[in-house]
C-alpha cells in the first residue's frame, strides 16, 4: 500500500495557504490542468488564497479546466442550494473561467444519462491532473457515501445520515437528501489527489482513512492503494 504524503499545518489559515500552493504548483506545471474541485468548508479559504494570487497576477488561470465534483438532485435551475452555483461563486468566477470551459455534473433532466455523459466527458478529457477533495464525516470523498468500492461509478446516490447533519450547516432543515457525484472509477484514476481535511472533528475520521484497513466502509480510505496522494491538514486534524 502506498503512504499520502502529509502537509501539516498550524492551523486553517497555513492550511488555506499552503494547500493554495500545491494547487497553484499543479497549474505551473500543467497551465491546461484538469481540476476536479469539492465545494463543502474545506476547500473554501484555499479556493479565495488562489483567487487572491490569480488577482495578484501570479496564477494564470486561462488554460485550467475545472470539473464538478457533485450536484443535489431534484433542484430548481436557480436554487441557491445548487453546487454548481457554489463552485461559480468561489472558485470558477474568482478565478476569472468561464463557464464553458468547466465540465459541469449536468443532472437536471435524465439523471443516469447525465452521470453517463460527465464520466465520458472526463475520460474523453484524458482523467483530472488534480482532484482536490474534501473529507465527509463517515469517509466519504464526493457523494460516494459507504459502501463505495474503487469502481464504483458516477451515479445518482441518497445521502448517508452522517452527511444530512453535516450539510444542515449549510440548509438547515431544508438540506437536499439526493445527490449525483463523480465516481470513486474517476478519482482513483486521477494523476494527483489532494485532501484537504481541518479541525478535531475529523481527526478521527482522517486517523480511519490514513491507518485504518482500506474498505469500501470507509471510501477515503482506498486512496491507501493508490500513488500521487497528498493529504493537508491541521494539526487539529491530525491530533497534534
Amino acid at each position: 500500500m502506498a503512504n499520502p504524503l502529509i502537509v501539516e499545518a498550524v492551523d486553517a489559515e497555513d492550511l488555506a495557504r499552503k494547500s493554495a500552493l500545491l494547487i497553484a504548483d499543479a497549474i505551473h506545471l500543467r497551465p491546461d490542468a484538469a481540476l476536479l474541485l469539492a465545494t463543502g468548508n474545506s476547500p473554501m479559504a484555499t479556493y479565495l488564497e488562489l483567487a487572491e494570487m490569480h488577482g495578484r497576477g501570479t496564477l494564470d488561470t486561462s488554460g485550467v479546466r475545472p470539473f464538478q465534483l457533485d450536484e443535489y438532485l431534484d433542484l430548481g435551475p436557480d436554487d441557491p442550494r445548487s453546487l454548481a452555483g457554489w463552485m461559480r461563486r468561489s472558485f470558477t468566477k474568482p478565478l476569472g473561467i468561464p463557464d464553458e470551459r468547466v465540465t459541469w455534473l449536468d443532472v437536471d433532466g435524465d439523471v443516469e444519462e447525465g452521470c453517463a455523459r460527465y464520466a465520458r466527458a472526463v475520460r474523453a478529457a484524458g482523467g483530472y491532473d488534480l482532484a482536490v477533495l474534501g473529507l465527509g464525516p463517515n469517509g466519504h470523498l464526493g457523494f460516494n457515501e459507504p459502501p463505495a468500492a474503487v469502481d464504483a461509478p458516477t451515479r445518482a446516490i441518497d445521502l448517508a445520515p452522517e452527511s444530512l447533519a453535516s450539510n444542515a450547516v449549510y440548509w438547515g432543515d431544508e438540506v437536499p437528501r439526493r445527490a449525483a457525484t463523480a465516481g470513486m472509477d474517476l478519482i482513483m484514476e486521477a494523476r494527483s489527489v489532494l485532501v484537504i481535511v481541518s479541525g478535531v472533528h475529523k481527526q478521527a475520521i482522517l486517523s480511519r482513512m490514513l491507518e485504518g484497513e482500506p474498505s469500501p466502509d470507509c471510501p477515503a480510505s482506498l486512496l491507501q492503494l493508490r500513488d500521487g496522494v497528498i493529504v493537508a491538514a491541521d494539526r487539529a486534524a491530525l491530533g497534534r
